[in-house]
């Protein structure tokens, strides 16, 4: 068990959940619940896990008008998860709203802000979403409209981490998805770094996902993961 190692379930399937929940629940401390698993299994997934002591990070990276996120974000901190996110780029308004909601049914969960997605890379930045200047700059632009808006920290990749820690404080969470051990496929992720090198940077928690729930023995995985800290 590593209490900074998120292991995300992003899974479809029954069988999907009962065999990764089977291998691996007895040993993890935190889970992200992602869109494919929450939208597919609904509340009953967040309950099973709680019912085992795991602490949730709930990923639905909300992003809508600030009355439709209060009231989303106070609907799921009700299922008592630990973290939720919403989308930076909803502006303050919309964070704040999320924020108050959040912290009213759920007064010690976390909220973040997803800043830029890990699939991103500069030039998609650039040219698709026609976002000007580094994605450094971006990130750190869009991690201080976090911070002013009273969230507890962001989704970011593990490569900003110095750098957002150095302006915002240590205490600013910095969830670091786009992890992979040396010799894993980086799959569809642009800015991917090692866990070692994540916890370096200072980074809170380390999101993994595939290079543990698709090998061929999930539990062995995760140890060897661990193991390498």
């Amino acid at each position: 068990m590593h209490e900074k190692i998120i292991t995300a379930f992003d899974i479809q399937t029954r069988e999907e959940l009962d065999y990764l929940y089977n291998e691996l629940s007895d040993n993890i401390k935190i889970v992200k619940i992602g869109m494919e698993a929450f939208y597919t299994f609904g509340v009953p997934i967040i309950e099973r896990f709680k019912d085992k002591n795991i602490n949730i990070f709930l990923d639905l990276k909300l992003h809508d008008i600030p009355t439709t996120v209060f009231k989303a974000a106070k609907t799921l901190g009700q299922l008592g998860v630990d973290i939720l996110n919403v989308h930076a780029a909803g502006g303050t308004d919309m964070m704040k709203a999320g924020l108050e909601g959040f912290l009213d049914s759920n007064p010690n969960g976390k909220l973040i802000g997803v800043t830029q997605l890990t699939s991103t890379n500069q030039d998609i930045m650039n040219n698709e979403l026609n976002i000007s200047g580094s994605l450094e700059e971006q990130v750190k632009r869009m991690a201080y409209l976090v911070k002013n808006a009273g969230l507890h920290g962001i989704v970011c990749s593990a490569g900003e981490v110095r750098s957002i820690k150095s302006e915002l404080g240590a205490s600013f969470l910095c969830i670091t998805p786009g992890i992979r051990p040396r010799g894993s496929a980086s799959d569809d992720q642009k800015r991917i770094y090692t866990p070692e090198e994540a916890l370096a940077f200072g980074a809170d928690y380390l999101v993994i996902g595939r290079p543990i729930t698709k090998a061929t023995s999930p539990r062995k995985a995760y140890s060897e993961i661990i193991k390498g800290l």
